[in-house]
């Protein structure tokens, strides 16, 4: 079966699944440079409003196809840090559902999303130590920003996998759920996302990653947009707001 990324959307949700099941969902050197600009034509479709990364079956991504390390793994670590910025830059929420190995360069893919969900029985790794491989400054960081400095130094420095109730205490993971509810438990929190306004949504989502100089450009969107006065008019209602302001507007 060819590696590929898959993706559909539905109800304004878009879905991207990792398929390479013969290595564990493992990413190709085409499968990373699919990835942005698979991500470019969903952030401008405005049927969009929220995005799933996700692996076929029963496992997220065990990381990069070691393959492509042979051929160069500097290049294949520019290829892989090139799809992560892309994801951690997608202009509306991104939620990583996550089942099985999430290591390497999956962890890299799932730290970039807003939101980590994960299965009872999922492992996390960083796995570069084991490899000889310096693990990138944009992605220590974004680690950092995750499970603090002791935390990335446990798993960079060792490589260890963890489980998903330690990935939890630790901040890596948001939610973590019983086996067979992690479906139900993402359909039902992105419907919440979709209803909510994205105005305030790609706001929140810039000043929470370090653009807090924008206060004035969000300010004169806000203006004019009409959201606020439709969520006041949906209380006072009581009915549900039908926000219309979308990023690829």
């Amino acid at each position: 079966m060819e590696p590929q990324l898959l993706h559909s959307v539905t109800e304004s949700v878009a879905t991207v699944v990792i398929r390479h099941p013969e290595r564990r969902n493992a990413m190709t050197a085409g499968m990373w440079r699919a990835l942005p600009p698979l991500l470019d034509g969903l952030a401008a479709d405005p049927e969009v409003r929220a995005l799933v990364l996700t692996g076929e079956g029963g496992t997220f991504c065990a990381g990069a196809d070691i393959t492509s390390l042979r051929e160069g793994p500097q290049e294949a670590q520019e290829l892989a840090v090139r799809a992560e910025e892309a994801l951690a830059a997608f202009p509306k929420p991104t939620l990583a559902a996550v089942r099985g190995h999430c290591v390497g360069g999956g962890t890299q893919l799932a730290a970039a999303c807003d939101l980590r969900f994960a299965e009872e029985g999922a492992l996390f790794g960083v796995t570069p130590a084991k490899l000889g491989i310096v693990y990138p400054a944009s992605s220590t960081r974004r680690l950092v920003s995750l499970v603090g400095k002791a935390g990335a130094k446990y798993l960079l420095f060792s490589g260890e996998l963890i489980d998903a109730a330690r990935a939890l205490r630790t901040g890596l993971v948001d939610e973590v759920l019983p086996g067979g509810d992690l479906d139900k438990r993402v359909a039902e929190f992105t419907r919440i996302l979709v209803s909510r306004s994205q105005l305030t949504q790609a706001a929140a989502k810039e000043f929470a990653d370090g653009r807090t100089d924008r206060d004035v450009h969000w300010a004169e969107r806000a203006r004019g947009s009409g959201e606020a006065a439709e969520g006041v008019a949906a209380f006072l209602e009581r009915r549900q707001p039908r926000f219309t302001w979308t990023t690829s507007g």
